[in-house]
C-alpha cells in the first residue's frame, strides 16, 4: 500500500492513542486497532507497519468485509487449482503475499467462526494450508487488525472466538472520535481546506468565516474525519465570494426536492410539517392577538420545548423539527434563543 498519508491532530486523546501505537510499532506482536468509522484506523496500521522493522517489506491490506463469507478463507490462505468450482489454477493468499512484511485486517468482525479458526492457527504456528492443499506453507507475518465492534462482547455472545482475541489483542490502540478531539476540527479543517483550494487552482488560502467556524465545531461528526475531509472540501469548491469561506453544508442531500420512499413516504425533509403539527397547542395568550403576534409566540414556544426535550442539543433540535442546522440557529437567534440551556 504505497501512498501519501496525513495523520493530523494535537488533542491529547488523538495524541495518547498514536504515541501507544509507535511505541507498539516497534515490537513483533499483534495490534488491535479499534475506533468508529472514519477515525483513521487504516492510517494507524500504515503508521505501526511504517514505523516497525518490517517497514522495507509489503504492508498487505485485506478488507474482511468487502468479500462473501465463501471466498475469505480462499483470499487469506490461498487455494490449489481444481480447489472449488472456478479455482482454474493455484492461487497465493493474502498471508503468503504479506510473508515477511504485515498484514492489516479490516473489519475483522466480520469473520465467519471457520475462518476465525483457521487464523488461529496461522497466527498462532506461523503456518497456513492452502484450500485444496494438505501441505502446510511457514509464513512469517505480523498481523495488525481494526475493528468497530466491541469483541469481548462478541465473544460473550459466542459470535467471536475467545482465544483468537487473546491471541491478537498483545496491544489494543482505540482511537477517539473526533467529537472528543478537543480542538482538531478546526486543524483539520484548516488542513484540507488549504489542500482543497490548492487542487483547484485558488491562489490564496481565504480561511474560515465565524459561521463555518461554529457549524463545524458544533456538530457531532458521526462519520468522523472522513465525513469532515467531504464536508470541508465541498464548502470550499462551491464558495464563489471574496472573503472567508463561511457557508456549511453538513448533509448533501438536503434538498426540498429529495425523492419519496419507495412506499410513498415522505422523507424527513419532506415531512417538515409533521413535525410542526405534532408540536404543543398554541399557548393561551394574555396580550395583543395579532396574527404575527401569536406566530412569533408560538415558534418561541415551540423552539424553546424542542432544546429542553433534545437537552439543548441544536443539531438532533433541528432534526426533530425537519430543519437544518443554519435554519435553526437563524430561528434561535431571531428568537433571543441560542444561549438557551448553556
Amino acid at each position: 500500500m504505497e501512498r501519501a498519508t496525513h495523520v493530523i491532530g494535537q488533542s491529547p486523546a488523538f495524541l495518547d492513542a498514536l504515541e501507544r501505537a509507535s511505541r507498539a510499532a516497534a515490537l513483533d506482536r499483534p495490534v488491535l486497532v479499534i475506533g468508529e468509522r472514519g477515525t483513521g484506523k487504516e492510517l494507524v496500521a500504515e503508521r505501526l507497519h511504517r514505523l516497525s522493522p518490517r517497514w522495507d517489506q509489503a504492508l498487505v491490506v485485506m478488507n474482511c468485509a468487502a468479500l462473501p463469507e465463501t471466498l475469505i478463507e480462499a483470499e487469506l490462505f490461498g487455494h490449489e487449482a481444481g480447489a472449488f468450482t472456478g479455482a482454474t489454477k493455484a492461487r497465493t493468499g493474502r498471508f503468503e503475499e504479506a510473508d515477511g512484511g504485515t498484514l492489516f485486517l479490516d473489519e475483522l468482525g466480520t469473520l465467519s467462526m471457520g475462518a476465525q479458526e483457521r487464523l488461529l492457527r496461522a497466527v498462532e504456528y506461523g503456518e497456513v494450508t492452502r484450500i485444496g492443499s494438505s501441505r502446510p506453507i511457514r509464513v512469517d507475518v505480523r498481523i495488525v487488525a481494526a475493528t468497530n465492534e466491541h469483541l469481548p462482547e462478541r465473544v460473550e455472545k459466542g459470535t467471536f472466538r475467545a482465544d483468537l482475541l487473546d491471541r491478537l489483542s498483545f496491544e489494543v490502540v482505540t482511537l477517539p472520535p473526533l467529537r472528543h478531539r478537543t480542538g482538531d476540527v478546526e486543524v483539520l479543517a484548516e488542513f484540507y481546506g488549504r489542500r482543497m483550494a490548492s487542487e483547484i487552482g485558488r491562489v490564496d488560502w481565504p480561511g474560515w468565516g465565524p459561521n463555518a467556524l461554529d457549524i463545524l465545531q458544533n456538530y457531532d461528526w458521526p462519520g468522523n474525519v472522513r465525513e469532515l475531509r467531504n464536508v470541508v472540501e465541498r464548502a470550499v469548491y462551491r464558495w464563489e465570494h471574496d472573503g472567508p469561506i463561511d457557508a456549511i453544508e453538513i448533509d448533501p442531500f438536503q434538498s426540498p426536492y429529495r425523492p419519496r420512499t419507495a412506499q410513498g413516504a415522505a422523507t424527513p425533509a419532506a415531512s417538515a410539517p409533521a413535525a410542526v403539527e405534532a408540536a404543543p397547542a398554541m399557548p393561551a395568550l394574555d396580550g395583543p392577538a395579532d396574527f404575527k403576534t401569536r406566530v412569533a409566540r408560538f415558534e418561541r414556544e415551540l423552539l424553546s420545548r424542542a432544546l429542553a426535550e433534545h437537552r439543548f442539543n441544536q443539531r438532533t433540535t433541528a432534526e426533530a423539527l425537519g430543519l437544518t442546522y443554519d435554519q435553526l440557529r437563524h430561528a434561535l437567534k431571531r428568537h433571543e434563543l441560542l444561549g438557551a440551556g448553556g
